[in-house]
């Protein structure tokens, strides 16, 4: 579905300075803040003062993954010391993935020691390029979600049905932001009042703010570096307007934070709307 076609790229919510419309191109970057297009180079530039750079995608989408693989690279070239951060795995996969880092398992090891089928399921080939691009510069490979059997079971019981002791250092899940609701109700098609999705949307504050609490965890563990840089990769309905992990972030304290959101393809240009993220990008349809 191209962008022009789903309001969910024009929602009127975000930053209220940048309400306006942008029209993006195929092939293009847009810098929604200056309203123009910008090369790899520029962006990176522009993204000196973010620590935390949140680049979203559409899962089954291969052009995204190897955008995501190509900012990483910029990154490392521009001199960040970078980190990656990754929605695939939960936090009980952290030592595959050093291990991967270390350059100590083969693809083959990896995909079945990080448990990657159930993990999260999609073709492996289509994260390859990122995969490759933390190994072949030794990046440190982070596991961001909390396990799906929480999740479940907070959409299933609410999160009052959680032990404490199994809550895993989250506190009460903040409902309250209702911008993030309003993107929540366009992503499931539904709309507000709906018992359904009454019951689903504290398991989706519950997954991004475990999501900024696993990012947080391991930067408070990482020896502190002004050219730090820790790259999350996560499905663009955690970080559309800057309303879910990075809010989530936020809360926790942190203000250096930029959004790259990757658009569904499309051959014609398309208008979203600037709060969408600090950059969008728009891969051509063949």
């Amino acid at each position: 579905m191209r962008a022009q076609e789903n309001s969910v790229y024009q929602l009127r919510i975000g930053d209220p300075k940048r309400q306006y419309l942008v029209q993006v191109q195929p092939g293009q970057i847009v810098d929604t803040h200056r309203r123009r297009a910008v090369t790899m180079t520029q962006m990176v530039q522009s993204l000196e003062s973010a620590t935390y750079i949140l680049i979203g995608e559409q899962h089954d989408n291969a052009k995204h993954h190897q955008f995501q693989a190509e900012v990483i690279s910029a990154l490392v070239r521009a001199g960040r010391s970078v980190i990656v951060g990754m929605e695939m795995f939960d936090r009980t996969k952290q030592h595959p993935l050093n291990l991967w880092t270390l350059g100590r398992l083969s693809e083959a090891e990896f995909i079945q020691q990080s448990d990657w089928q159930n993990q999260w399921g999609f073709d492996y080939a289509l994260y390859r390029p990122i995969f490759e691009v933390v190994r072949q510069n030794r990046l440190r490979l982070v596991a961001l979600n909390v396990p799906r059997t929480l999740v479940r079971q907070v959409a299933r019981d609410g999160w009052q049905s959680v032990p404490l002791d199994e809550r895993l250092g989250l506190s009460d899940p903040d409902l309250s932001q209702t911008e993030h609701r309003l993107l929540f109700d366009a992503l499931m098609g539904g709309h507000p009042g709906n018992p359904r999705l009454d019951a689903i949307y504290p398991a989706q504050v519950v997954w991004d703010e475990g999501m900024a609490n696993s990012a947080i965890r391991y930067m408070e563990r990482t020896v502190p570096s002004p050219r730090s840089a820790f790259v999350i990769i996560a499905g663009n309905g955690h970080v559309m307007y800057d309303v879910g992990i990075s809010l989530r972030l936020r809360q926790r304290g942190v203000r250096e934070t930029a959004v790259i959101v990757c658009l569904p393809d499309s051959a014609p240009p398309v208008s979203v709307r600037a709060s969408l993220g600090d950059f969008v990008w728009l891969p051509a349809e063949k």
